[in-house]
């Protein structure tokens, strides 16, 4: 017996991808982005300031960096709180010490509980970007919606008091969306994610409640990613972030078209007194290409790449 062509037949198909979030577009492709001043490559840092809580209950899947003991976990629990009474300090410090700005992604209830730390990070002069509610509020397929959506709704409340101007940004805790937290994304008036990591550069990404920038956060450059899973050394996560930036100059300027070096920092990580003079070796690095890079906010960063 054999198969009719019906059995094959996805009227979905179609060059690139088989979705309607954002055009399939190769890189090498597209008409070059030149970033302000001619400057070949913009620089976005941003430090994740999160909250593991000790009783996680991993519905849906556990982040990663959660909680992993029979509870109470105190082990990684107070690891992870660590970086948010110590270790920030150090990387707000490091920033200062070379003129560079980060953003902050934060997760809402961490504001809640902390608010002389936002005090201090809003002092800086960041971004703040949404990070959802808590790392054990992961948003996955299933979730229900109302819980989803007052995660978010929650988060900005909380975030609300130490923003500048109006949260424009998001980041999911874990990177992990449902089907519909774009549109509830978009919904609740923010402007652009950072879970998707598909390139290097923003673009548009469609939802049914209106068009999105997707802004990619690197994750193979993120020093939890590279310190606490793939287990390289601290001078090995500085040493590829240095090459990452060096190239990334170079592929700029010989192709006459910006590109984009996205850091994530975690405090509880980098923030070690064993870390962070790698961290401040990167950031010297950075600093001395000031004049060919251009350190700015993911927003600011959003607005000049003109995806929407």
């Amino acid at each position: 017996m054999t198969l009719g062509p019906e059995f094959l037949a996805y009227p979905r198909r179609r060059y690139g991808m088989d979705h309607d979030r954002y055009a399939w577009s190769m890189l090498a492709d597209r008409p070059p982005l030149r970033w302000p001043d001619g400057r070949p490559l913009a620089v976005w840092i941003n430090v994740a300031l999160e909250h593991f809580p000790l009783d996680a209950k991993g519905a849906g899947f556990k982040a990663p960096g959660g909680m992993t003991m029979p509870y109470p976990d105190l082990r990684h629990y107070t690891l992870r709180d660590y970086g948010n009474r110590v270790g920030v300090f150090r990387v707000l410090d490091a920033l200062a010490a070379h003129g560079l700005q980060a953003s902050f992604a934060v997760n809402g209830e961490l504001a809640r509980r902390y608010p002389a730390l936002l005090r201090a990070v809003a002092a800086t002069g960041g971004e703040l970007v949404a990070h959802g509610w808590n790392m054990d509020c992961v948003h996955y397929g299933g979730l229900d919606e109302a819980t989803e959506r007052g995660w978010i709704a929650d988060s900005l409340a909380a975030l609300a008091p130490y923003a500048r101007a109006a949260v424009r940004g998001w980041l999911s805790p874990a990177r992990s969306e449902s089907p519909r937290t774009p549109e509830f994304v978009r919904a609740a008036g923010l402007a652009w994610i950072a879970d998707w990591v598909n390139d290097e550069l923003p673009y548009r990404f469609e939802t049914a409640a209106g068009p999105l920038a997707a802004l990619p956060l690197s994750l193979e450059l993120e020093d939890r990613f590279v310190v606490g899973e793939n287990l390289h050394a601290e001078a090995e996560y500085a040493d590829q972030a240095i090459d990452a930036c060096e190239f990334l100059l170079a592929e700029a300027e010989r192709l006459g078209a910006g590109r984009l070096l996205a850091l994530n920092v975690h405090p509880w990580v980098m923030g070690q007194p064993h870390r962070i003079g790698q961290l401040e070796r990167l950031f010297a690095h950075l600093a001395a290409r000031g004049d060919r890079i251009w350190n700015a906010p993911p927003s600011a960063i959003v607005a000049h790449a003109a995806v929407l």
